[in-house]
């Protein structure tokens, strides 16, 4: 008796670890739980996605996973799943704000903003066009990337900027109001090792 339980305890825990695992690389490294009778088992489909994400390039457009883009338009529905059917749960409002692929599905593209909200967009809803976005206040600009050059301005804490040039400490940004060089640390939108000619 004890035998039967600890194997069919085993083979449960196996089919559980197996969904949890496919979850878990669907939702870019975190765990997603579903709260709602929406929810539904892992598909073959989802499986091949998932594989897909894990070697690091998209099953639709063989680019880079994850990658930045930026909202073309003013407003974008992010949606719990990969069509119009799913249910809208955040709607992200910044016109040119960074956007971070990190899967792919047809038309669609799963992205998250810099504080972690995500859902699936519409590809017609992203630009390639690169932006980053300031995390903290009074950010120093600088006219080159050395910290001993002159602050050509200071820029607020959520202020989107367009990115140009990288290396691997600095990245070249410019706005309406500014522009100038900007450590990456104090930046959204740019991978750390990242660099851009």
């Amino acid at each position: 008796m004890p035998t039967q339980f600890c194997c069919a305890h085993i083979s449960a825990l196996r089919r559980m670890l197996a969904c949890g695992l496919v979850l878990l690389a669907l939702s870019g490294g975190a765990f997603a739980q579903e709260d709602d009778e929406d929810a539904q088992p892992p598909t073959d489909l989802d499986m091949s996605m998932a594989l897909a994400n894990q070697k690091g390039r998209g099953p639709v457009t063989n680019l880079p996973l994850p990658r930045y883009v930026s909202l073309k338009g003013s407003e974008g529905n992010a949606r719990r799943g990969p069509s119009l059917s799913h249910r809208i749960d955040w709607v992200f409002k910044h016109a040119g704000m960074p956007l971070r692929i990190t899967a792919e599905f047809g038309n669609w593209r799963r992205v998250e903003d810099r504080d972690g909200a995500s859902g699936w967009v519409h590809y017609s809803l992203l630009s390639g066009v690169r932006t980053v976005i300031l995390d903290e206040d009074m950010t120093q600009i600088y006219s080159r990337p050395d910290p001993k050059s002159p602050v050509t301005a200071l820029a607020e804490a959520g202020a989107i900027a367009k990115l140009g040039k990288c290396n691997i400490d600095w990245c070249e940004i410019s706005s309406s109001d500014a522009d100038g060089w900007v450590e990456k640390t104090r930046i959204w939108g740019v991978e750390p090792n990242e660099t851009r000619d």
